[in-house]
């Protein structure tokens, strides 16, 4: 019998998952002064226990003014390092799941306030705000304080942020490293032409957008082990009319799998508050086809991919290699035991768990 393409194994470069299912990166505002905390501890053990083949730290900022909010996790220094250190000890003592971090800087989008609060911008002056940076002087949303348009001190700067922060990922063992080139945030400030207005290097064609996230990528791939992957996020799309496209995220993806990207993960929008995004089950996979079909690197597909059956036609059509899951798996953290259970497939659960499988799916787990 021919095992569902959901629990069949994939490496992304060197990296063995023993299935399709990843987790994505889901901030937790919940850090202090860039410091995990026993909410991580909580947040990325029961996670950990899912089943899935790979588990991803939330967006890390690279630098104090990289956070989106006051409550991010960082990993611009040793305390930062020290707190994930901690946690990630205590998340492998009970699980071998392999574990990414999603390395990211905010640039405009920084000095939020937390989202069960209103999540608005907190102005630089106030308690918990700071100055915003982006590479055009353009702000997210009209009154918003305008960030500062970098200079090219300041690019070198992050640059070495970017770099210092995958050496130390380095260092906790972490198994894969993503990029966050996504969701409006500054790299992807830099890719869109609705945010980066640059008369330099690094604006204008889009030869010339890719340049300062290209930069970023190959500092990071050099120091992060070279045995271990590069991954990068992209938004596919920025679902406003003369914004970034699907076309410029090939164009983009071509030229980090070239420097050795590992696999690129599609998703979309979050850069402008103009986009009009046709949210339904699946509504992000054909981004996601369209990149594979000129890539030959894994794809990731993302975005409302709640039923097994579809997770499951998604790959067996050949739109994607892996699915993410976000929102969905923080409702049902027991997704991949449920999608295995449907399927009929084998995952991996710890053996304090394996006495709550009904007799019926007995023999579809395994410690």
């Amino acid at each position: 019998m021919t095992s569902p393409a959901l629990f069949e194994p994939l490496a992304i470069g060197n990296l063995s998952l023993r299935n399709r299912i990843v987790i994505a990166p889901m901030c937790q505002y919940s850090a202090v002064d860039g410091n995990m905390t026993d909410w991580h501890l909580i947040h990325l053990g029961h996670l950990a226990l899912s089943g899935a083949a790979l588990l991803t730290i939330e967006a890390t900022a690279v630098l104090p003014e990289g956070r989106i909010s006051y409550g991010d996790v960082g990993l611009w220094n040793d305390e930062n390092e020290v707190a994930i250190s901690r946690t990630l000890d205590s998340v492998r003592r009970w699980s071998d799941i392999k574990v990414g971090i999603q390395l990211a800087h905010a640039g405009r989008k920084a000095s939020t306030d937390l989202p069960w609060t209103g999540r608005g911008q907190i102005p630089r002056a106030a308690a918990n705000g700071w100055q915003t940076v982006a590479p055009s002087a353009l702000p997210m949303n009209p009154g918003e304080e305008p960030p500062l348009a970098l200079d090219k001190a300041e690019m070198t700067r992050i640059r070495n942020a970017f770099a210092s922060s995958a050496e130390r990922a380095g260092r906790l063992g972490v198994d894969v490293v993503q990029i966050h080139a996504a969701h409006g945030y500054l790299l992807h400030q830099f890719l869109s032409p609705l945010s980066n207005h640059r008369d330099d290097e690094y604006g204008g064609s889009l030869e010339n957008r890719l340049r300062f996230p290209l930069e970023i990528f190959d500092v990071v791939r050099a120091a992060f082990p070279a045995d271990r992957p590069v991954t990068v996020r992209v938004s596919g799309t920025d679902w406003v009319e003369g914004g970034w496209t699907i076309e410029e995220t090939i164009a983009f993806s071509q030229a980090v799998e070239a420097r050795g990207a590992a696999a690129i993960h599609v998703s979309s929008g979050g850069l402008d508050p103009r986009q009009h995004i046709p949210v339904g089950p699946g509504y992000q996979v054909p981004l996601a086809h369209a990149v594979k079909q000129e890539v030959g690197i894994p794809v990731v597909a993302v975005g409302l991919i709640t039923d097994y059956d579809h997770a499951e036609a998604i790959l067996t059509s050949g739109q994607a290699d892996l699915i993410a899951l976000a929102r969905g798996v923080l409702y049902d953290p027991r997704w991949p035991w449920h999608a295995a259970a449907h399927l009929g497939a084998h995952v991996a659960a710890p053996n304090q768990y394996l006495r709550s499988q009904p007799h019926e799916y007995r023999d579809l787990f395994k410690a």
